[in-house]
């Protein structure tokens, strides 16, 4: 069986200057020769549309042609990669997967504080860094489905790992034989090429499709999860809620609906090489949570409002400096976020496909229920004890 990855998935634009570096050779265990560019520099070109281009320079090379292709222990269909295992959404492929009888194996960075919890939940912890390229192929050995749930930490620029690791990913998962890769992008992504994380977002979509590996991708419009943050712990701890002026409405989805849908659709051979969007019941603006979030805490928010025209200067003034561009482009998404944009779609047909009751698909009032009723619970108990332990002298 032949495994072969082109050297460039995707169409060079006309008259742009590529100057490639020597690149660096290195052999994993002798079975797989690397390539690898010392310099990456302006891997995506960004156009405003309808000129859009997505470039891709060779980032690694992947030669499989010293590999032992010869027949031996088939890979087994419930053996998954899951790539940002430890966020808020990776965390629930993986259980979701091992309530499910998957084998999981979870790519996790070199970190101070390793992340036990994913072992003592049965999966397998292997260290790699989408950045280094070189540590990926071992952690593809033996998978069968690759699911990437990643995305690049606020301190790195957000080419890094959303952009050069995961055009790495997928010509290594092309090299390895991959048989399945599943990919979380955005909602809209393709109609916001002015901002770089969306636009890297589609650029990586037409550069796995291009690729020619079976595979799902699926546009999310916003967590229900990173709700608590932003709006119901403040609320609780009586701290300022920012909001924006803007009537933006997002249709938020729990992470455990997003994960059990997610894998009736890995199942789902309809589904294969399918764009799905995976949207919550309803669409919410800022406001409507605040308000929902304080009649449930039993509470007034302070409610701190940023104009919209603020986040557009402060990203037209940070993009004056080299050393503040990433930030910038953090913004630049901010920006999409506030503006008069619905991140919703409909779901009936992806209901349909995937034989799904919409019924069984938590509300955003159901789950904020949920969360206020267990904190408030556990707020009145603490208080309760503290009373019991109390010592007067």
């Amino acid at each position: 069986m032949a495994c072969r990855l082109p050297t460039q998935l995707a169409t060079t634009p006309p008259k742009l200057n590529r100057c490639h570096p020597l690149p660096k050779t290195c052999t994993l265990h002798g079975l797989l020769s690397w390539r690898h560019n010392s310099s990456l520099q302006s891997l995506v070109s960004f156009s405003p549309s309808p000129g859009r281009r997505c470039y891709v320079r060779p980032l690694v090379m992947c030669s499989a042609s010293a590999a032992n292709l010869a027949p031996g222990t088939p890979v087994r269909q419930t053996s998954i990669l899951v790539v940002g295992s430890t966020g808020t959404l990776g965390r629930q492929i993986v259980r979701r997967a091992l309530d499910e009888g998957y084998d999981v194996r979870c790519l996790v960075r070199p970190r101070p504080a390793p992340a036990d919890f994913l072992r003592d939940w049965g999966a397998t912890v292997v260290n790699a860094d989408l950045s280094k390229p070189e540590t990926i192929p071992a952690t593809l050995v033996g998978i069968h489905t690759v699911i990437d749930c990643a995305t690049g930490r606020p301190e790195e620029p957000i080419k890094t790992v959303d952009w050069e690791g995961k055009v790495a990913l997928i010509q290594c998962a092309k090299a390895m034989g991959i048989q399945k890769f599943v990919f979380f992008s955005i909602h809209n992504c393709d109609k916001h090429p002015e901002v770089p994380l969306m636009e890297i977002k589609y650029c990586t979509e037409k550069f796995l499709k291009d690729s020619g590996i079976n595979h799902i991708t699926i546009r999310l419009c916003g967590f229900m999860q990173g709700l608590i943050g932003q709006y119901a712990v403040p609320i609780l701890e009586e701290k300022s809620v920012w909001g924006t002026d803007a009537p933006t409405r997002i249709a938020y989805m729990d992470t455990q609906d997003i994960a059990r849908l997610t894998f009736i659709a890995l199942r789902n051979e309809k589904v294969n090489g399918k764009l799905l969007t995976f949207a919550g019941p309803r669409a919410w603006t800022s406001q409507e949570v605040i308000t929902l979030c304080e009649r449930l805490a039993g509470q007034d928010a302070n409610v701190t409002t940023v104009p919209v025209s603020v986040l557009r200067l402060t990203r037209q003034l940070t993009r004056l400096f080299e050393w503040t561009n990433d930030v910038a482009d953090r913004l630049a998404f901010s920006e999409v976020l506030t503006s008069d944009t619905v991140f919703s779609a409909p779901m009936s047909e992806t209901y349909s496909l995937l034989g799904v009751d919409a019924k069984d698909v938590v509300s955003l009032e159901k789950y904020l229920q949920d969360y206020f009723t267990n904190i408030l619970k556990k707020l009145k108990d603490l208080k309760a004890q503290s009373k019991q332990t109390d010592i007067y002298f």
